[in-house]
């Protein structure tokens, strides 16, 4: 009994974290009134002819977009670390195509114990190539993994918020290549 309330007050803690995630997430891409001339750099990037970083970590911009099939577009917006040495990645994973599309199964990855608990993202990766590891998604006890699971079908424009964790790579590692299947990989920054 009480291993099963331990796993809802994880799981509860888990949400709360994503909630407040998201929430500090919103009110960053707000804009307000803010005259910081946020056009001057972009610009001089475009004008200089290169192509602007996905790691430019400004509201609004996000530190990666990986495209996938179908038309879906993973936009990855946070990648957090916590004291408790986890890493969590946020974003929103969206329908850019002109048809409504299910999300791959593919996505969960391969492992029998994370497939049989429903779609997720469950097969996402961080690659450390620095330290030469791979991070995979953390899973509950009960094998479920700490990831969005059971997606709809997503109409055309339409998007879901999404979250992943990780077990975090050691503290001097500031970036990671994030992988998904069937998506293109890229390299994230690690805040915190």
């Amino acid at each position: 009994m009480s291993v099963r309330l331990a796993t809802r007050a994880r799981r509860g803690m888990v949400a709360l974290t994503v909630v407040a995630g998201l929430a500090v997430g919103v009110a960053g891409c707000g804009g307000g009134g803010d005259d910081d001339k946020p056009g001057a750099s972009s610009s001089s990037s475009s004008a200089a002819g290169s192509e602007p970083s996905t790691q430019e970590n400004k509201p609004g911009t996000p530190l990666a977009e990986l495209k996938g099939p179908d038309g879906l577009l993973l936009s990855l917006t946070s990648a957090e670390r916590d004291a408790g040495g986890f890493v969590t990645v946020s974003g929103a994973l969206k329908n850019d195509g002109d048809e409504t599309t299910n999300v791959p199964a593919q996505l969960s990855g391969n492992e029998t114990e994370i497939i049989r608990n429903g779609s997720s993202l469950g097969g996402a990766a961080l690659v450390d190539s620095k330290g030469k590891k791979r991070y995979y998604v953390l899973r509950d006890t009960d094998g479920r993994p700490l990831t969005t699971t059971n997606f709809p079908a997503l109409k055309p424009g339409e998007s879901v918020p999404v979250f992943m964790q990780f077990p975090a790579p050691p503290a001097d590692t500031g970036e990671v290549t994030f992988q998904l299947p069937m998506f293109s990989a890229d390299t994230i920054a690690i805040s915190g």
